[in-house]
């Protein structure tokens, strides 16, 4: 990608970026993190709220114990520590979409800390990103801006989202480069999603992300490792990876630009524009103090003790790099397979389903994993609308196995599958395409063959030894796709050597 601000690379090599981000999280609980009223996206504005969502005079929260279970199971998923007492706070700013004029979050004493991510560096070797902590906190609700032809700008308040229970999950300054930022996020968000405490849709806020970027001399961060970090710039709220690694790439460059012209990086929060692909600039970067934070008076501290952490932790599932690991050594898939099988829990449940009963659990990850994918892309469809069922795919892959049926019959039939919406089973069982396996069969036909063809024979003999392929096609022509692959390409080698 070229450098946003037209600096050389030379100029950019001298300089060191540092990132962390903080991913605010929203928990799938069915009801809000202190009230009972429904935690569920959209509505009809204000609907889903309650006197203590709208911070009404009087009204006392009641912690969510889905919530703090959740918390847990995102955390321990992470490698983080619990800490067996948290406490919550308040941290007090004004803004229209926070009606009690504060958040309820955790401070100095969050709930779980000192956890890790591993990601490929650039090289591909894994490297370790610490995560600092992560802790409980509610949302806020949502600022409508409209414009009217009028000229005049109004903005709506929507306090639906008012105390939706969230995760913030803090990194250390680990992340170097705008590639470890996005593939730091690809592994928190597929982590979660296995635990199944978020549905991590960005396009709907569940997954929101802030990154802080600095820069500094590389010649100084060897003298003096991390009392030389630059002063630091928040992007803030950026809805897709995609967008995160590009907003990444140009403030990285936006500061080395500003520091090579002799001035200052300032510290502040920026939004990203992705139709000019920059960032500009929000507002001045709150310090913590600037929050006031105090013990929020109104909830007791929270009490993880260890039996209640073994319950919850007994829900834990087997998460994405130790399936990955169990499923090259348990069915000899390849690492790239058994990573494609696993990047969701879902797929990685079909497939254990399926090849505990077929004949070859390869064969079984190889169908799924281009003839079904590619078929469902196509039709811009999900694996749970595909009209080949999960026993569809264990007989496709048996016949296939078995040399009854070959890969471009398998194709064919697929292709009949999702043209006609019916599953592999029935598409077979009309159609009954027949591989031909028979030597003596196939070497009438080979015979055939050759005696119409003497000019390739004749290439053939003077050594061009890939005019085999052309008898290959000739003789699946012949039997109409029929012929045993692997018996046709040695029978026909044999007999041009003949």
């Amino acid at each position: 990608m070229p450098a946003a601000t037209g600096l050389s690379p030379e100029i950019l090599a001298k300089y060191q970026p540092v990132i962390g981000l903080e991913v605010h999280v929203q928990l799938l609980t069915q009801s809000k993190a202190f009230c009972g009223c429904r935690n569920e996206y959209g509505g009809e504005p204000n609907t889903h709220t309650c006197p203590t969502c709208l911070g009404l005079p009087g009204a006392l929260p009641v912690l969510n114990k889905q919530a703090v279970e959740f918390a847990v199971l995102a955390a321990k998923a992470i490698g983080c520590e619990i800490r067996e007492t948290s406490i919550f706070s308040r941290k007090n700013y004004f803004y229209p979409d926070s009606p009690k004029g504060y958040q309820i979050s955790q401070f100095d004493k969050p709930i779980a800390e000192n956890g890790v991510i591993v990601v490929p560096d650039a090289q591909g070797n894994p490297k370790r990103i610490g995560v600092t902590r992560l802790h409980m906190e509610e949302d806020a609700g949502k600022s409508l801006h409209d414009g009217f032809a009028d000229s005049v700008s109004r903005t709506y308040i929507d306090l639906n989202r008012c105390g939706t229970p969230l995760v913030e999950i803090v990194s250390e300054p680990d992340l170097r480069t705008a590639d470890e930022v996005f593939e730091y996020l690809t592994k928190l968000k597929e982590i979660l999603l296995y635990t199944a405490v978020s549905d991590c849709n960005m396009e709907e806020g569940s997954l929101r992300c802030d990154a802080n970027v600095s820069v500094m001399l590389k010649s100084d961060w060897e003298a003096r490792g991390a009392a030389a970090y630059g002063t630091k710039a928040e992007v803030k709220n950026v809805n897709s990876f995609r967008y995160i690694r590009s907003a990444v790439e140009y403030e990285i460059e936006r500061q080395i630009g500003v520091i090579e012209e002799g001035g200052r990086v300032v510290q502040e929060s920026r939004l990203w524009n992705s139709a000019e692909g920059r960032t500009f600039s929000m507002r001045s970067k709150e310090q913590a103090h600037d929050y006031r934070y105090f013990p929020e008076p109104d909830l007791p501290p929270l009490v993880v003790g260890p039996e209640w952490q073994k319950q919850i932790l007994s829900a834990m599932p087997e998460l994405p790099e130790a399936r990955r690991a169990r499923l090259s050594a348990e069915y000899g898939l390849s690492a790239q397979d058994a990573a494609t099988l696993t990047t969701t829990r879902s797929l990685g449940d079909r497939f254990e389903v399926a090849a505990k009963t077929a004949k070859s659990p390869k064969r079984v990850a190889s169908i799924l994993l281009s003839e079904i994918t590619m078929r469902l892309r196509a039709a811009e469809i999900e694996f749970e609308q595909s009209p080949v069922t999960l026993d569809g795919v264990v007989l496709a892959a048996d016949l296939a196995e078995a040399g009854e049926i070959s890969s471009k019959q398998l194709k064919q039939l697929l292709d009949a599958c999702f043209a006609e919406g019916k599953d592999f089973a029935y598409i077979y069982d009309r159609d009954k395409p027949q591989q031909i396996s028979d030597t003596s069969a196939i070497e009438a036909m080979i015979d055939e063959v050759i005696a119409a063809n003497p000019a390739q024979v004749a290439q053939f003999k003077g050594g061009k030894r890939t005019v085999a392929a052309f008898f290959v096609g000739q003789v699946m022509r012949l039997s109409k796709g029929q012929a045993n692959p692997a018996v046709l390409n040695e029978l026909v080698v044999k007999k041009l050597d003949a």
